[in-house]
């Protein structure tokens, strides 16, 4: 009763810390995927004369090239010079022409942060009074396109590599030698290899598109690429190149020169790579600790060694449950897997497990920051996901653990049932096999007998002749009986794999493996979405640092700023709607309104409508409808407050043709 209850309870344990240990928040700034939290001038605000330049501040460094931050005119012509440089920290400058006429400005920047990814937005701001602006920046999204799409292809294979080289590696070498052998073992760790590697040169030549034009014919821009060389994501992937190069020579030795030793020799060769191979793969996963979010942020010195330990847990876990598969179906009938290289596995895929909740639970922390963000933000949403598949993930294997000891049970009762009755057939073969040899040993010297009596009458060249005609029969007959053999036990082999294979428990075995790898598969699609993903904590900053510059620069005017949160129902039916009232005070006022997404980044809905009531006094609903100015910024001018009091504002916003929604506000007008 015991020995049942307590995998139950590890296993419950597992699927807790699973589900519950990514919603841990606390304080701290952490910051992967760089977020613009401040510009000058400011979002949505109209200046009295034309500045010198422009200033974003983001919320860590980045890399800029000559095109990364624009100024646009209202007909989309560049009017700054080009050149951004860095003022201090993380603020950046690009400086503008002189004499700019009237109007609304666009200001678009794309950035690399400092953990490797891409960064685009843009937003307006006016001289003199807001115009109507050509420039279109809609969801402004970099890293995107074909290319986008292309080089997120390029990582899950990357990491699909990794996991299939390290894991099966691991296996192999860890839980069942006698697979170095196997073909089908081979050929899959090989596999492993070659994904790996292809993807990375695929992704060292996209890269520079990528992190600029994202068109597909500066791919081979050899400009470009030595630009990359010199950036850290690219030194990042020529590294990996050079260790992939040394696990070409533990692949061969593992499957070459490992399956020939024996006794002592075998074993001070697996204890060699064992450590040169913990050292190549800690080395291929730092590759991606060093460049991406683990890199840059809060505790970088822990959360990059903790980024290689969760990476090499997670391509011993699912690498290795994909070995087994292979090895499950694929292994020959003279080296089927054996039950205890199952068992093996199985504890070295709950103490992956075991690595991974916890590695993973440290990495959540420093990425999300608040409960709210896994929820509201796209982080958030992905992290709930692929908590609920490692939940099942972990809920299967914990099946397959039981699959695993039942046929564990099964095998040693029939070793013990048959090793007595097996003893005494063999010495009775062995007996039997005696009385023959002897009474074969009488005969032949018989036989011989009579053969040389004969042959005493005969001439002597007859008699020699016989000698060697006799000698030749003998090896024919040997080469026979031992092809013989071969063929019955090739044909006994095939017999005990169906019935081997027919085992209910193996076959359940066989089956829970395979759910585990075709959930492992999805998981490992979310990751790769999840790691290209801008953090919720960052997301949630941003979108606190638009809010807080707009209505800084509204404070400043003496404007009223409203913010009201709206959600259509729809399909991308959430966001934020500003409404901003210069100079909130009776008589005419100009109003502007701003429709973001959740994230803080411009959204552009069908339409926007205001209208204001004083119900004391019943006044209104006085209707106003804006024009559109740009992207999410709608303004109109001249809007008449008749008389001081507390006024309801009501905006209704549509985000489709069936989708709206009319949120509103009271504020003291006057």
């Amino acid at each position: 009763m015991t020995q049942t209850i307590a995998p139950r309870v590890r296993m419950l344990v597992l699927l807790f810390l699973a589900v519950t240990g990514a919603l841990l928040a606390g304080a701290g700034p952490a910051s992967a995927h760089a977020a613009l939290t401040g510009s000058d001038p400011a979002q949505g605000v109209v200046v009295d004369k034309a500045p010198t330049q422009v200033s974003l501040t983001f919320s860590e460094t980045v890399s800029m090239n000559d095109d990364s931050l624009r100024v646009l005119d209202p007909k989309g012509a560049r009017v700054d010079t080009g050149k951004p440089s860095g003022i201090s920290g993380t603020t950046y400058a690009v400086q503008l022409h002189s004499g700019l006429p009237d109007g609304t400005y666009t200001v678009t920047y794309q950035v690399v942060s400092a953990d490797s990814h891409p960064v685009a937005g843009a937003y307006t701001f006016s001289i003199g009074s807001p115009s109507k602006t050509s420039v279109s920046v809609s969801d402004q999204e970099a890293g995107g396109g074909v290319v986008g799409g292309l080089y997120g292809f390029g990582r899950y294979v990357s990491y699909a590599g990794f996991i299939v080289l390290v894991g099966g590696a691991a296996f192999v070498l860890a839980c069942w030698q006698r697979g170095t052998g196997v073909r089908a073992l081979q050929r899959l760790v090989v596999s492993g290899w070659l994904a790996m590697t292809a993807a990375t040169l695929f992704l060292l030549l996209l890269r520079g598109s990528y992190t600029t034009s994202g068109k597909v014919g500066d791919v081979f821009d050899l400009d470009l690429l030595g630009e990359v060389l010199q950036t850290k994501t690219g030194a990042a992937l020529v590294s990996r190149l050079l260790l992939l190069a040394a696990a070409a020579l533990f692949i061969a030795v593992l499957f070459g020169a490992y399956d020939k030793r024996e006794g002592d020799e075998k074993r001070d060769l697996t204890f060699g790579l064992a450590i040169g191979g913990t050292v190549v793969a800690a080395g291929l996963a730092a590759s991606w600790a060093m460049a991406e979010h683990a890199s840059t942020g809060l505790q970088p010195g822990i959360a990059m060694p903790v980024d290689v330990l969760h990476l090499l847990a997670v391509a011993t876990w699912l690498g290795g449950l994909t070995a087994l598969l292979v090895a499950l179906y694929r292994a020959p009938a003279d080296r089927p897997v054996e039950t205890s290289a199952a068992r093996r596995f199985s504890r070295l895929a709950f103490s992956s497990v075991l690595v991974v909740v916890a590695t993973g639970t440290y990495q959540s922390w420093r990425q999300l920051g608040s409960w709210s963000a896994l929820t509201d933000t796209r982080y958030g949403q992905l992290l709930l996901v692929k908590i609920g598949l490692v939940a099942l993930l972990v809920g299967i294997a914990w099946i397959s653990r039981r699959w695993t000891a039942r046929l564990a049970d099964t095998t040693t009762e029939e070793a013990v049932r048959t090793s007595a009755p097996e003893k005494e057939r063999v010495a009775a073969s062995a007996g039997a096999g005696d009385t023959a040899k002897q009474a074969s040993g009488d005969t032949e010297v018989g036989s011989a007998s009579t053969e040389a009596d004969s042959g005493s009458a005969e001439a002597g060249p007859g008699s020699t002749e016989a000698g060697p005609g006799s000698t030749e029969a003998g090896p024919g007959s040997t080469e026979r009986a031992a092809q013989l053999a071969r063929q019955q036990a090739a044909v006994d082999a095939t017999r005990q794999k169906r019935l081997r294979d027919s085992d209910p428990r193996r076959f359940g075995l066989r089956r829970s493996v395979l759910a585990e790898a075709g959930v492992a598969v999805v998981v490992l699609a979310v990751t790769t979405v999840l790691t290209s993903t801008e953090p919720g904590r960052t997301e949630q900053d941003a979108a606190k640092a638009t809010r807080s510059s707009s209505s800084a620069a509204d404070s400043a005017s003496g404007a009223l700023t409203l913010d009201m949160s709206f959600d259509t129902g729809g399909t991308d039916g959430k966001g934020v709607v500003s409404v901003d009232l210069d100079p909130a005070r009776t008589g005419a006022n100009e109003m502007h309104v701003y429709v973001t997404r959740p994230n803080g980044r411009a959204f552009d809905v069908p339409e926007v409508k205001v209208a204001f009531t004083l119900e004391a006094k019943s006044i209104g609903p006085l209707p106003v409808a804006p024009d559109h100015i740009a992207t999410g910024h709608w303004s109109a001018n001249g809007v008449q407050i008749p008389m001081a009091g507390e006024w309801e504002i009501a905006v209704t916003v549509r985000t489709s043709d069936i989708d709206q929604v009319t949120v509103s506000k009271n504020a003291q007008i006057g």
